[in-house]
Parts: structure tokens; sequence; C-alpha cells
């Protein structure tokens, strides 16, 4: 075997998994370099999904093959049992390793894979494609940064795409990336790709799902997947590994809510009692108060021990998720596993009966009348299933009547608990608000939940805007039209679109167009979304399902002023692209402009008139926009503007050169 393609497998101080190339000079020196430069290396979970022989396993064999992340022993052993066969060597072989899996060539258990690149590190899990093992799909799905899903170019978007698109969209896994596979099969043909394109994008569309992209790719050939492929011209995009190698997810986890489970009691001796857990979300330091749940018991941090290689790295100051560390306290409490260290004035719901998405994973039919085994993080009691609000039909997305699930079905229920949990909503926070059911007498997973908001809807994983109409209401047209009233009134009515993060300067800047339009004679009414919450949508929370609704209700009384020659200048944040798109059609094209207010985050803190920042920091604010909450940079706004460049004055210019009045 050559020096030069073995890898040495290392574990360092921060228990990161590190494969290095060894070469005959390769120093001490320079394997520390390798190790620091690993450590400061992001870590991607992504998962991959799609029906029977799309292609997965061979997907993620020629990924790792190409990128030289198969072991030459592995990859020997591979030619080894091709040859064997007078066959070619099968990559799919890479993931594929049960016998059953490589005797009838398909995925049955999630296969994990480590490995690594100079700009990151990647945990993958290869998921089956069958029906019946949809549950698997599920678990590897589960804590994934990404899912990778596969789509026959021959077959097009079907069942099992859509099965396994909704239960990612309902894992909360934040982006999709869709690889249409078998590309050599269709002739690399852009037709037949643009045509599942938009397919898929119809499916989707419901699902709420943020960043969606699409490769097409020949994992057989190796087409996309490592280095661009010279027979698709056409395809300008990332190839997959570009994408896995760039794609941004530093915002994905909650680092505002502080979460820890306690798992163990450390008590070496009579001097020291700690408390070991992970760090499920947020982040603590030493001095910090922290509130005991159940107890309700307040202390501040004492000690956070670490276990590091370095005695010197085995205390540390701060500490954040997902690291697992010992706490202890400057107080003695009475601490058992399954409590939990929070913030006092950030704390989770402490409940017995809630609302949940379930997952059924059992052959056995879902038992209403019996008690089943709840696990959520390290505590655990026993729970009863009540209503069956209803069961989605995967395919259509719709609810169908609520009866007891069986395998692989998905479906609102409440739930009621022996003891009380510890719970946020999954869509806030995924690590405390997953649970798991448990046969009691098998030991088996039965289902996986996912906690819904007590103010979440019933169509909550569903994307909202999809409004229904009543069939017998009719729309009364009246005899002065909108054009006769803009040419009463000399203007043309339009929707100025104030859109930026808290602080960035859309009220200002609204109110001096409202001023500006106002002194020369054209009808205006500004719409502040502060004040829209006062009244019309008073009812409204800060979900991304209520921050949609509030979007649309904003511009439906938008295109009633336009509509009665009245412009309108709107300041809402509208943090999703997807929201602001579906104002723009509603208001119209011709009428709506898009301003970017691209003020730095930093300088928007800076100003935080009201303190939120501060707030969001802290957590007493959960949802904020740019801290705890996405927001999403329009791509091609009609006018971008960075107040913290710009005086007002040559901001308001800017604005009315673009709109024609000056």
């Amino acid at each position: 075997m050559s020096k030069n393609n073995l890898k040495l497998h290392i574990v360092n101080e921060t228990n990161q998994n590190v494969s290095v190339a060894m070469i005959p000079s390769l120093s001490t020196a320079e394997v520390k370099k390798i190790l620091a430069q690993s450590a400061n290396n992001t870590l991607l979970r992504f998962s991959t999904a799609g029906s029977v022989d799309d292609g997965k396993s061979t997907l993620i064999g020629r990924l790792l093959h190409d990128s030289k992340n198969i072991y030459e022993d592995h990859l020997q052993a591979l030619e080894k049992k091709a040859k064997v066969k007078g066959a070619a060597v099968d990559l799919a072989f890479v993931t594929d390793g049960l016998k059953a899996e490589q005797e009838q060539g398909i995925t049955i258990d999630v296969a994990y894979r480590y490995f690594s690149t100079p700009k990151r590190r990647f945990i993958l899990a290869d998921s089956p494609g069958h029906e019946q093992y949809t549950r698997n799909m599920a678990t590897g799905a589960s804590t994934a940064d990404l899912t990778i899903i596969l789509i026959d170019a021959r077959k097009g978007v079907i069942t099992q795409t859509k099965r396994h698109s909704f239960i990612a969209s309902l894992l909360g896994v934040p982006r999709l990336l869709v690889a249409v596979n078998k590309m050599d099969l269709v002739d690399y043909s852009q037709k037949v790709f643009d045509l599942i394109k938009g397919d898929y994008i119809q499916f989707a569309s419901k699902l709420g799902i943020k960043d969606v992209r699409f490769v097409p790719v020949s994992a057989l050939k190796g087409d996309n997947l490592v280095e661009k492929s010279s027979v698709m011209p056409w395809y300008s995009g990332e190839t997959i590994m570009e994408y896995l190698e760039n794609v941004y997810i530093g915002s994905d986890s909650n680092q505002v809510d502080f979460r820890f489970p306690i798992q163990y009691v450390v008590r070496p001796h009579q001097n020291y009692r700690g408390y070991a857990g992970q760090i499920r979300s947020g982040s603590i330091k030493v001095g910090e108060e922290v509130l005991v749940l159940p107890s309700m018991r307040t202390s501040k941090i004492k000690s956070i021990d670490y276990m590091a290689v370095d005695p010197k790295k085995r205390q540390l100051e701060t500490a954040m998720s997902p690291q697992s560390v010992t706490i202890s306290l400057e107080d003695e409490i009475d601490i058992s596993r399954g409590d939990m260290l929070v913030r006092p004035n950030n704390i989770p719901s402490v409940r017995q009966d809630f609302e949940a998405m379930l997952l059924w994973m059992s052959e056995d039919q879902m038992d209403p009348k019996r008690a089943y085994i709840l696990m959520h993080t390290s505590r655990e009691t026993r729970a009863l299933i009540g209503d069956i609000k209803y069961k989605v039909d995967v395919n259509t997305l719709s609810r169908q009547i609520g009866t007891p699930f069986k395998l692989n079905e998905i479906g609102r229920v409440s739930l009621s608990t022996k003891s009380p949990l510890f719970l946020d909503s999954y869509g806030q926070n995924r690590s405390t608000g997953n649970f798991i059911l448990v046969d009691p007498d098998t030991f088996l997973t039965v289902a996986s939940g996912m906690v819904l908001d007590r103010g979440e809807s019933s169509n909550s994983h569903l994307r909202t805007g999809d409004i229904q109409v009543a069939n017998d209401i009719h729309k009364e047209e009246g005899t002065v039209s909108r054009e006769n009233r803009e040419i009463s009134f000399g203007f043309k009515a339009i929707t100025l679109w104030c859109t930026g993060l808290s602080g960035s300067g859309k009220s200002t800047i609204a109110k001096a167009v409202e001023s500006k339009f106002f002194s020369q004679g054209r009808p205006v009414y500004r719409l502040d979304g502060d004040n829209l919450r006062f009244g019309l949508n008073k009812n409204l929370g800060f979900s991304k399902e209520d921050r949609a609704e509030n979007i649309r209700r904003a511009a439906e009384v938008a295109k009633l002023f336009n509509d009665a020659g009245v412009s309108v200048v709107c300041s809402l944040i509208s943090p999703m692209r997807e929201d602001r798109e579906h104002a723009r059609k509603i208001i119209g094209v011709d009428s709506f402009i898009e301003l970017y207010l691209n003020t730095p985050i930093s300088e928007c803190e800076k100003r935080d008139p009201h303190g939120l920042y501060k707030k969001a920091r802290t957590g007493e604010i959960k949802e904020f926009t740019g801290i705890s909450s996405p927001y999403e940079a329009p791509e091609n706004p009609e006018l971008e503007i960075n107040t913290a460049e710009l005086e007002l004055e040559e901001c308001l210019k800017r604005i009315c050169a673009k709109i024609h009045l000056l």
C-alpha cells in the first residue's frame, strides 16, 4: 500500500475524527497544524433520501471515491469482490455493508459515514428508499442540516419523493438539495431536468422549506458530483461537493435558549458535586444564574468542566451547544437525572398535556388505550395518546380522518404524560422539541414526535398563504375604476415595500417618503408593521406561519389602498423571501417596489432604540429576526440602500429618483 494513499485516523482533543494523509516527510508540527485546521472546520450533517434504485448509495460511494475519502484497503476489497463476480466495482457497496443489502442491491438500514475535506467535516446518513423503511429515513434526517433528495430522471417526482420531502420538512430540515440522477439515461436533457424541477417546486411550495437547490447528476459516471460535468454545459451551478462544502449553516442552531438536561450526577468525593450532560441549545458561562426544573430553585454556575487532553483546557469559562460538560453550582440543590438547567428569564413550557406531529414507526398499529414510554431529552415518563386530530396524505398534503396510525403514517395527536416535561416547540428548538415513544413490552421505538406550539394552527406543517374562499362569495366591482382615480389624482398608485432588520431604518425612511409624497400632493398612507399588530394583526404571534399571515394581510390592505388610487409605504421586517414574493403577487408586479435596507446587523444592534437586540441576546425575546430567527435578503430588489453609509436626504433622493418623482 502506498504511503501517499494511506490515511491515519486521529481523534483530537475536541473528540473530532480527523483523517490525515501520511507522507514520508510529515512532521509532528504538520500533524498539529492539520489537527488545528480540522478543529476550526465546521461540521455538516446531511442525509440522503429517495425511492428504490434512484442511486443514493452509488452517489455517496462516488462522492467519497472522487473526493479521495475511501480507505485503500476498503477499495481493494471492493475491487477483489468485483473481480470474482467478473463485474466493475460497485461503489454502492461503500455504504451498503449488510450482506442482505449487497445481495439484493438495496439499502435496508441507515449507513453512517464520517469524512472530511480541507474545507469541512461531514457526517452522512445514507437512508433506505423502500416505503417499509421510511422510519429509517426519518432517523437519518432527524439531525440533518440538509437532505439530498434523489430523483430518477426517467421517473420524475413520485410518491416516495413526496413522502421523503414531507418528512424532511416535518423534521425541520432547513434545506434540501434535489439531485436529479441518471441524467446519462435521458441523454443529459435540459428539458427533462427543467420539467422535473418545475414539478418538484410546485409540490415543495406547500412545505415551507427555506432553501431548495437542484443539481443534474449522473452518480454512476460522476457528473456534477465533485467535478463539473462536460456533457451538461447548460448547467452553470455548483456541484454536489461544492454545495456541501460552502452551504452556510451557522444560523440553524439555537444559540439563545439555554437548555441543559441532566444525564448523570458526578460525585467523585464529598467536596465535589457536578451535573453531567450535553448542552442541547444556547450557551452558559461561569457566574451566570440558572434555574433548576422542576424544583424552580436558582443558583449560579460555579465551574464548567470539560474532557480535554490538555489539562489546561479542562475548565471552561463559557460552554455552548453541542458541548458535553459537567457543571457545578454554588448552592447545594437536590438535582437528579431528567432535571434541566435553564436561565431564569428563559424557561421552556412545563407541561403534561400537549400536541405533536407523530410519525408511526411500528408495524403494530397505534393503540390509544395503551400507555407508551415517552423519552424526551434525559427524561422518561409514561404517556397516553389522546385525540387523533388527523392524518396527512403525503401525495396531496390534505388531512384525513384521524384513525389509529399504521406503519409510516403521519399525523397530529394530543398526548398526556404522567410526569411534566420541559418542552419547546420543535420549530423553535429541534433539540428539546422532539421525543420518541417506546413499546413498554418490547422496548422498540414505535413513533417519533415533534412538539407543536399551543398557538400553531392545524396546518402549521404546511405553508400558509393558500387561502380558501367560499364558493358563494362574489366580488363586486365599483363604478369608479382605479385608472380613473389615478388620472384624477395625477399619480400612479404604487406600494413601496421597505424590508430589513430591526433598526435598519425602515420606519425612518417610510416616514420621510410619506412626507415627501404628501408635500407633492400625492395621495399616500404609511403601513407600519408594529402599528398593524395593535389592531388588524393583534391576534398573530411570531411563528413562521403567523409572520406569513401578517405579511399577507398587510399586502391585501396595501392592494385595497392602491385600488383606491392611494400609494402605500410599508415598513415591515418581512424576513422570508417567499412571503415578500407572495405580497408582490397580491399587490401586483407593476405596483410593487421592494426597497431593501441593507444595513449591517452590527449597526442595527448599536441603534437598538427599544432594547430588543439586548433582550433577544439574553433570551427574553424569542424568534427575533437576525438573532434567533433567520432573515432572507432579497435577491433582486428594485432598490437597495445601506443607511449606515448614507444620510437620510441622500436615501430619500435615491428612492424618489427610482420612482420618477424628481
